[in-house]
């Protein structure tokens, strides 16, 4: 698990991945961007992604929010694509709006993960990914299969747990 501390499971992922709709914080409207890039691919496998923004009232074509707590109706689950120095609030936003899914995977990744984000969405009851590449979790995922087996070489791939089940 890259530098947070945290465990969790492939099943965590998958339960993850199961909310067809979500917010992502963070969202750039360069559509070059990395966090373009991956909404891009969200849509396309049939999420419905809420950008988050609020320095923009749209992006990438789609009306954003300024926060979490603004989206009507609201969402399950966040992913974040912001700096770790942001993540703090945004967690603290996601606990009083009643989101219980958080995935953290913002610039400079897994090296730039804020342990005080995780610990507060594990305090608050919160199901937290931190650091893993969203990429890397999509079936038929094309190069970034690479990028999964270097982490499974690795021995940092997660692994599924016999006490979780993707419901």
């Amino acid at each position: 698990m890259p530098n947070s501390g945290v465990t969790y499971s492939l099943d965590t992922i998958e339960k993850f991945l199961a909310h067809k709709r979500l917010a992502m914080v963070g969202l750039s409207r360069d559509p070059k961007d990395f966090s373009a890039m991956l909404y891009r691919e969200l849509c396309k496998r049939g999420y419905v992604v809420v950008p988050v923004n609020p320095n923009a009232a749209e992006v990438q074509g789609q009306r954003s929010y300024g926060h979490v707590g603004e989206i009507e109706p609201p969402v399950e689950a966040v992913l974040l694509m912001t700096p770790a120095e942001a993540t703090e609030k945004i967690v603290e936003e996601c606990a009083q709006a009643g989101i219980q899914w958080v995935w953290m995977y913002g610039p400079g990744s897994a090296a730039k993960i804020s342990e005080k984000a995780v610990a507060y969405c594990k305090e608050h009851g919160m199901e937290v990914i931190a650091g893993e590449c969203p990429f890397m979790f999509f079936q038929k995922n094309g190069w970034h299969r690479i990028h999964g087996w270097l982490q499974k070489m690795a021995g940092k791939y997660p692994k599924r747990m016999p006490s979780d089940r993707v419901q």
